[in-house]
């Protein structure tokens, strides 16, 4: 009986041939080529990013360091050059003999207006949004659209009925002229409404009722304590709100006294000779505007280290559903 005699390649063949091919003559690796699509998206990620340093990265670092320079320097140096800790503590205490440490003042009345008007917003946010979400009245809907339609509104143009509100109250040039609109947070109730509708199990709060639990009750011992990342998150962007609100307390505070830190180093604008030639004595040079521009913001990036755990919770809350 005939036999087939032809020998076949042993199993390994096509693998060493592949491994072949995959190393050099000398056994280093082939470099493998990417796919066209993979190469474009790589591309445009790092254009995205590219334009993104030079946009926000770059005239961050800028302002740092104008800060550490004098007036020449900032002029004929190299933008982003290091000057010296001498110009930076001469800039700051020129900044601070501005008016008498007026930028201190403008610190402390920021402190004051974000705290009072953070405090009454939660107060009030919080149960809004837990009224909102829990309870079924006639007009319910109707104010949840003039909710969303009022926190879609630019700040701007609401200063006008709100001076004239706070104007019939004789409020102008108050502490509480500023504090109360601040106070009434539309963002932070429909937020609250969001958490409370969604990531909040109804059967725990129909247990606690069943257990005798009046409704305040169930807000205060089981509603309350799930809602602290979002509380948080309602906080933080009340907070951000108020600190960096200009137009309003602009309007609403004609004493330099009172105005917050945001007003007043839009002040010092008119008393840099190079927007304003004849300020005379009163010169502020630009170093020491950057200076104040990095003094306004630090408060802000401090409130932003010390929550982001809370933040990134508060995001995520209502992102599943029962």
């Amino acid at each position: 009986m005939p036999t087939d005699t032809r020998s076949t390649p042993p199993a390994t063949a096509p693998r060493a041939k592949r491994d072949r091919n995959a190393t050099t003559r000398h056994g280093e690796p082939r470099p493998r080529h990417r796919p066209p699509r993979q190469a474009a998206s790589r591309l445009l990620a790092g254009s995205v990013l590219t334009v993104f340093v030079v946009f926000f990265v770059l005239p961050v670092i800028w302002l740092l360091l104008a800060a550490t320079k004098t007036d020449q320097q900032l002029v004929h140096d190299n933008p982003l050059s290091f000057g010296s800790w001498h110009a930076l503590k001469a800039n700051w205490h020129a900044l601070t003999a501005f008016q008498d440490d007026a930028v201190l003042t403008w610190l402390r009345n920021s402190a004051l207006y974000a705290a009072v008007s953070l405090a009454i917003t939660l107060c009030l946010a919080v149960p809004a949004g837990y009224a909102l979400a829990m309870t079924e009245f006639r007009g319910r809907r109707a104010l949840l659209i003039a909710t969303l339609v009022v926190m879609l509104m630019p700040n701007a143009t609401l200063v006008v009925p709100l001076f004239l509100e706070i104007n019939a109250v004789h409020l102008i040039g108050t502490m509480w002229s500023v504090i109360l609109p601040y106070s009434f947070y539309p963002f932070g109730v429909y937020l609250t409404y969001i958490y409370f509708a969604t990531a909040v199990p109804k059967d725990l709060l129909a247990a606690a009722r069943m257990d005798g639990c009046s409704e305040f009750g169930v807000f205060r011992h089981v509603a309350l304590p799930l809602a602290t990342p979002v509380i948080a998150l309602v906080g933080f962007f009340s907070f951000v709100a108020n600190w960096t609100n200009y137009f309003l307390p602009y309007v609403m505070l004609p004493d330099s006294d009172q105005m917050p830190v945001q007003v007043g180093v839009g002040s010092l604008l008119s008393n840099v000779p190079s927007f304003n030639p004849t300020v005379g004595d009163l010169a502020i040079q630009r170093p020491q505007l950057a200076l104040a521009t990095l003094v306004a913001i630090t408060p802000v990036l401090v409130v932003f280290l010390f929550a982001q755990r809370f933040l990134v919770s508060g995001m995520l809350a209502g992102a599943t559903k029962e």
